[in-house]
Formats: structure tokens, C-alpha cells, sequence
């Protein structure tokens, strides 16, 4: 008998245009509240193409959103995906003193618990803003009821990165410490090559993506970890002035070309759900 297919863990940044990071330095966080938001009609897109394929996934969702769009927070639930929390208030955890990440951190959770009606277990730092010089937000988010992260992307890059980190699931503070569950990577040539969605896959052709998942299934024997944000679908979007070129570039390319790749990894592998994959039957 051949072994069952590995599931893979689909997840979603649930944040707006704006909220990128590397936006920061061109949209102050005073206008969010002026800007026009995308954010509920990508999202009822996604849950859509995910009903439509029969996929549940994992919904990483700003408290900031959540407050705003309390609807939207109750549909992700309903349909049947993890609601998990993105932090509050979209600040990078490398950024915050560890007072202000824990006190960031129990809000989200609250806010997503109170709305969404279920139990929220999961975290992701905006940017993937763990590292090891603050392996402390391990400990907060512990105290603060989490089970596990998914905060570390294991590869080299100008904005977040931890290469030398493990590649697969660990407990990164020791036995009995938080678990966190890194981005995908392939290992080649002794380095470790971005396999988990971003700027990379709108970047490079679909076969890169569909041929790293598929090493990893097979030749690591693991479950994938892929992320995408709900505005990587919206070609509409309100388009900004003055980026620098590299910014434009990362934010803009190939947004019309997302929904159909999504909905073809959502056909080529198996995906659920970060808790029902890695902490069992729920």
C-alpha cells in the first residue's frame, strides 16, 4: 500500500494593501484610517476559491482588521478555516520592546477570540520578525496561550530571514518551550531556497513553487507551510506614488496572475489547516 498523501498547511496574512511593512515608509499608519480597505472582498474571494476546492486552510488575521471587519472574522470561522492571529496592530516583533510585543500579542487574541467565537492557538509576526535576537517573543506568546508560531522564514533576505534555523517544526527556547513552524524552504547547494509563497512565487514560473513542494513532500517527508496575503489578488488595488523601485516592483508584480496560480496548488497538493496538521485532531 502506498503511503497517504502529505497534507500541506495553506495559510493567509490577513492584512490590506497599506499594512505592508514595506509600505511603511510611504504610507504613515495615521491615514490607515482614511485609506479606502480591499480587504473584506479579497477575503470572501479567497474563502470562495477555497470552498470551490475543498480546502481548508489558516487565516492569520490582524486584530486591527478583525475590529473593523468583525463579519468577515465570523466567515473565516464558519467556513471552517484555523482563525489564528497576525499580531494587532501589524508592528514588526524585532521592532517592539518585549512589554509592548506581549501586551500586542494578548489583545490580538482577545479581540479574534471574542469575535470569532473559537479558540485561537496560532501566531505569525509581521515580516517573519523573529529572530535570534528576540527568541524572548517565544516565551511571551506561551504566556500569552498561544500553542504555537509559524514567525521564522529560514532563508537570507534584506528584510527578514533566519537561515540558520531550523528548517522543519522545533521548539526553538527548548523542551516544553512554543512551537514554531517555519516558512518552506529546499535546501541546495548547502543553502536554503524560499519554497513558501510571497514575492517569490508571483516572481518565479508556477513549476519553481509546484516542484519545491512536491521535494519537500517527497524527498524531506514534510508537510509544506505556503502563505500568500489577501491584496496579492487584487490587481485593482489602489495603486501608490512616489515607491522606490524595488518596492513597486516586490508589491505590484503579477497580481493578476495569483488567483489562478492559487487555485492550481490548490488542485496539485493537499492542504488543511496549520493546527489540524500539527497539533492534532481538534
Amino acid at each position: 500500500m502506498s503511503a497517504a498523501p502529505i497534507r500541506n498547511a495553506l495559510t493567509i496574512d490577513v492584512e490590506d494593501y497599506f499594512q505592508v511593512s514595506a509600505m511603511a515608509p510611504y504610507i504613515p499608519r495615521a491615514q490607515w484610517n482614511s485609506l479606502p480597505c480591499r480587504v473584506e472582498a479579497n477575503v470572501a474571494r479567497i474563502l470562495d476559491l477555497l470552498d470551490a476546492a475543498g480546502v481548508h486552510a489558516t487565516f492569520f488575521t490582524l486584530g486591527w482588521i478583525a475590529q473593523r471587519y468583525p463579519a468577515l472574522v465570523r466567515d473565516i470561522v464558519a467556513r471552517g478555516h484555523e482563525l489564528a492571529s497576525h499580531g494587532h496592530a501589524h508592528l514588526r516583533a524585532s521592532e517592539q520592546t518585549p512589554a509592548d510585543f506581549a501586551n500586542d500579542v494578548r489583545l490580538s487574541k482577545w479581540i479574534l477570540e471574542d469575535i470569532g467565537g473559537v479558540p485561537v492557538r496560532g501566531y505569525r509576526a509581521p515580516s517573519f520578525s523573529i529572530n535570534a535576537a528576540n527568541l524572548w517573543a517565544f516565551d511571551a506568546l506561551l504566556a500569552a496561550g498561544y500553542r504555537y508560531s509559524s514567525s521564522i522564514y529560514p532563508i537570507a533576505h534584506d528584510h527578514y530571514g533566519m537561515p540558520d534555523a531550523p528548517r522543519f517544526a522545533c521548539y526553538p527556547n527548548g523542551p516544553g518551550s512554543l512551537l514554531e513552524l517555519p516558512i518552506s524552504t529546499v535546501r541546495l547547494l548547502n543553502h536554503n531556497l524560499p519554497a513558501g509563497g510571497g514575492g517569490y512565487f508571483r516572481l518565479l514560473p508556477y513549476a519553481v513553487s509546484r516542484w519545491s513542494l512536491r521535494r519537500i513532500n517527497s524527498l524531506d517527508r514534510q508537510a509544506g507551510i505556503f502563505y500568500f496575503h489577501p491584496w496579492e489578488l487584487d490587481p485593482g488595488q489602489p495603486r501608490q506614488r512616489g515607491l522606490g523601485f524595488k518596492t513597486r516592483f516586490r508589491h505590484y508584480l503579477n497580481l493578476h496572475r495569483m488567483e489562478a496560480r492559487i487555485a492550481a496548488l490548490t488542485r496539485d497538493f493537499h492542504w488543511d489547516r496549520m493546527d489540524a496538521i500539527f497539533l492534532g485532531p481538534l
